[in-house]
């Protein structure tokens, strides 16, 4: 029996470290845990209940100089230099962000018309927000539209109604 024998005292500082790594890992652990409970901090983090971001995807079209003048659906004259559109659903005054998917050019625009009338296209812009996102020349382009801002009537509905004094004053 050749074999080398190690002493019982050689082996303690390898048991030292182990036993030193378990604990430090444990204590990180806890650590950690601790650090990623969630706090007062995470509240303001996340994202309000009941808030729906619109978006739609589709064609767009610009339409211009033939309608310049002409009476819209929310009553004003067309500008073909307005930053407008025209959409089918959207209510009247709703804000959007409109983005040309070719060049991931953008541009807020108001809604204040209805249309377009050809059903494969979403919506209608002016010729002034066409120009802006590159695409007047070719007349159509595809574009991812959100929603920005309600119109105020969208708000009116969203919010409670105001009492009277005689609704206060009854309860």
């Amino acid at each position: 029996m050749n074999a080398i024998r190690r002493s019982d005292n050689e082996s303690r500082p390898r048991r030292r470290f182990a036993l030193l790594g378990t604990v430090l890992a444990v204590v990180l652990g806890v650590l950690g845990a601790q650090a990623a409970a969630p706090g007062d901090h995470a509240a303001a983090a996340r994202p309000q209940r009941g808030h729906h971001h619109w978006y739609q995807f589709g064609v767009a079209s610009w339409y211009g100089r033939f309608f310049q003048g002409h009476t819209t659906a929310s009553g004003e004259p067309y500008n073909e230099d307005a930053l407008t559109c025209a959409h089918r659903t959207l209510p009247l005054g709703s804000v959007l962000r409109v983005t040309n998917l070719r060049n991931h050019r953008s541009v807020v625009v108001r809604v204040n018309d209805r249309g377009p009338l050809p059903p494969n296209r979403v919506i209608d812009l002016s010729w002034a927000a066409a120009h802006l996102l590159g695409f007047s020349q070719k007349g159509l382009a595809p574009v991812e539209i959100q929603l920005i801002g309600p119109s105020p009537e969208v708000a009116q509905l969203n919010s409670p109604a105001p009492q009277s004094d005689a609704q206060t004053a009854a309860r």
